[in-house]
């Protein structure tokens, strides 16, 4: 487990990390274990590459692919529209908004 990306979810700080070899900005919201077992973050991705009109801004992204990963000074007020507590992709839940 992550503690900082617990924290991240925790001040509703955004994240700042390299993805499949892209930069990615996301306000993470959930954080657990898939029903694979991998470590992952249900995230809004707000920055980066893939950001688009006409994509969704949802992510289920695993942990272990994250490069770089930040913490950013920048936060979040809310969960974003069409987030669900208790994600149905994971079977842990470690932390979420």
């Amino acid at each position: 487990m992550n503690p900082a990306i617990c924290q991240a979810i925790r001040e509703r700080r955004i994240l700042a990390f390299t993805y499949d070899g892209h930069p990615r900005i996301v306000e993470p919201h959930c954080y657990g274990l898939t029903k694979t077992g991998k470590e992952a973050i249900r995230c809004y991705q707000t920055g980066g590459s893939g950001v688009r009109p006409d994509a969704t801004p949802w992510h289920l992204m695993t942990v272990s692919k994250m490069i770089g990963l930040q913490i950013l000074e920048d936060s979040f007020s809310t969960s974003r529209p069409g987030y669900k507590r208790g994600d149905e992709h994971m079977t842990t839940i470690f932390e979420q908004l």
